[in-house]
């Protein structure tokens, strides 16, 4: 589905972080960098807007204890980790129709949808196309439940699809794994200009993967009551289709902003994900993003309790009551994310391939110098 909520800027409060100035600037470059149009409020970005995104990840970078690898806190690597918590969205940018169908479900599960198709979420497959293949199975089987999609409003084949945030969030886990994997085996035998790349890789896939645990975090991607409440609705939670982007950055922006300094003293030191009392297995890494996402979809009705209390209106005392709500959602992220990255560390072997052909081209050079 469609998912275009308001840009608002996102900045840090209470002296903590960066200053007005340097913020001012940010969001001039934030701007520029997810396409915003001032003439209008809307623009192509979804989740928590760009600075709510940077603060998943330097959140959890400063989760990350002491024996993970340091060049990642080093300024220039902690700042790109930063930057590319809004590239999946910049990818939106382009209107690509492969990149739209590749990307937008990515970002998103309406779990209410799995209903439609028969499926509970206790039995989902941990492979993507799995999953694909058996919405297009129910679909043909039973067509009378679904109603017919408009094909000019599904020029990218999304409408079909209910979602495919946990597997996104799985997969970045492995891509991760192995880049640590790699690393591990150059550090051995490869040469510095290797090495250096295998640890921008590792950069690279640690500020994708806080995009998508980011919008897991976002109580409003995991339901189909994203931009208001629809179907029935005997509480008369809000349908306005702006409270998402309200939630993503507008509230925070009229309250001068998170606390960070706060937020970062809510996390723990990250450590290996658990899964039923014991560490979790590779293969379990879809089954611990699943549980984070239903989780968070129980939030979806406080979240609209709050909005219809007007908590979150950010005006006077009882307009900011539900900023510990929000603010709580991105601490929960950001530590569901430091230990995702903490346990691909962990769990990454060294490339036992990639180190027989170092060994292979370690013997290469030391027979030619006979």
């Amino acid at each position: 589905m469609g998912r275009i909520p308001a840009f608002i800027d996102l900045a840090f409060s209470d002296g903590d972080g960066p200053s007005k100035l340097k913020l001012m600037k940010r969001f001039a470059i934030c701007s520029l960098l997810i396409g915003v149009s001032f003439g209008t409020s809307t623009c192509l970005v979804r989740a928590w807007d760009y600075e709510g995104h940077r603060i998943v990840n330097e959140l959890a970078l400063s989760a990350l204890p002491s024996d993970y690898p340091a060049f990642v806190r080093e300024p220039a690597a902690a700042e790109r980790v930063a930057f590319l918590s809004g590239e999946p969205d910049r990818w939106r940018n382009v209107q690509d129709l492969q990149l739209r169908h590749c990307n937008g479900p990515d970002h998103y599960i309406d779990l209410e949808q799995l209903d439609d198709y028969g499926i509970k979420a206790d039995s989902l497959p941990v492979f993507r196309y799995d999953f694909v293949a058996q919405l297009a199975l129910a679909r043909q089987a039973h067509p009378e439940k679904f109603a017919k999609i408009n094909s000019e409003r599904n020029e990218d084949h999304t409408r079909q699809l209910v979602g495919l945030l946990p597997w996104t969030i799985a997969e970045h886990y492995s891509r991760l794994k192995s880049a640590f994997s790699y690393l591990k085996a150059l550090e051995k035998a490869g040469t510095p200009e290797e090495i250096a790349n295998a640890k921008a890789n590792v950069i690279y896939l640690m500020g994708i993967m806080g995009h998508y645990v980011g919008d897991a975090g976002q109580p409003l991607h995991t339901t189909i009551h994203h931009h208001g409440w629809v179907g029935e609705n005997p509480h008369e939670y809000s349908t306005n289709s702006r409270i998402h982007g309200w939630i993503d950055g507008g509230f925070f922006n009229k309250v001068h902003g998170a606390n960070f300094k706060l937020m970062s003293s809510q996390l723990r030191p990250a450590k290996t994900l658990m899964l039923q009392g014991r560490e979790a297995r590779p293969i379990e890494m879809f089954e611990v993003a699943l549980d984070f996402i239903l989780a968070q979809q129980k939030q979806v009705e406080p979240l609209y309790k709050l909005e219809k209390a007007g908590k979150l209106s950010g005006n006077g005392q009882v307009g900011v009551e539900g900023r510990p709500f929000l603010e709580g959602q991105l601490v929960k992220a950001a530590q569901l994310l430091a230990d995702y990255w903490y346990s691909a560390w962990q769990q990454a072997p060294p490339d036992s391939f990639l180190e027989s052909q170092l060994a292979r081209r370690h013997q290469d050079e030391r027979n030619e110098k006979k």
